[in-house]
């Protein structure tokens, strides 16, 4: 972690003191946990702040009304966790959903520490997914491809819910394939952490009229 790194994203996020503090304890637990569960890059391990915690922190900008969200592959917490901690002083909730049983122990005994309002579902996605209806946001962060992460979040995407997808380079590639199988209404945001990278926000999705 380097500190210019920490004290300029803070400052940006305009988050309280005990919130700063709570980051500071995810961090520690991310690297306290990193060598026994392997939940992130190693390199970016040094990079923390500008690569894990900033990259999170611009999704709740995008939404700022928004109450409820959904973290689908939550893995180290990012974005979710992170949402809930930063989020926590405007109510919100974060439901993480995490197949693998070791990062779920991650995930829960993180958000114990934190008091971050997570709840940690450790499941498959397609097992749950249709119990969210009503969600405010789904986001997912280095999951699938989005032609996936559409087939996923449909029941939520096609009623009313905001999608939210961090997206590198590729992201027009990945777009137009999606749109042989879906009708996405969407824009991209560019990421503040990243110039090559994008966010995907889908705000409407519908299967196309001749499936």
């Amino acid at each position: 972690m380097s500190d210019p790194d920490r004290a300029r994203i803070l400052a940006a996020s305009g988050v309280s003191r005990e919130t700063a503090e709570l980051l500071d304890l995810y961090v520690a637990q991310l690297r306290r946990w990193q060598p026994i569960k392997n939940l992130v890059g190693p390199a970016t391990l040094a990079e923390v702040w500008s690569r894990h915690i900033d990259d999170a922190l611009q999704l709740l900008d995008l939404a700022p009304e928004a109450r409820t969200w959904l973290d689908l592959g939550s893995g180290a917490g990012i974005p979710g966790l992170i949402l809930a901690i930063a989020g926590r002083e405007r109510g919100i909730q974060v439901d993480l959903v995490e197949s693998n049983a070791r990062k779920c122990a991650f995930l829960t005994e993180t958000a114990r520490l934190t008091g971050a309002p997570a709840r940690v579902r450790n499941a498959r996605i397609e097992a749950l997914i249709g119990a969210y209806q009503g969600v405010d946001i789904v986001c997912a962060r280095a999951l699938a491809p989005m032609t996936q992460l559409l087939a996923w979040t449909e029941p939520l995407l096609k009623t009313g819910t905001t999608g939210l997808f961090p997206k590198g380079r590729d992201v027009q590639a990945e777009l137009t394939q999606a749109a042989a199988q879906w009708r996405v209404v969407n824009d991209l945001v560019p990421s503040r952490t990243d110039s090559e990278a994008r966010i995907v926000r889908v705000t409407a999705l519908a299967a196309p009229s001749h499936r």
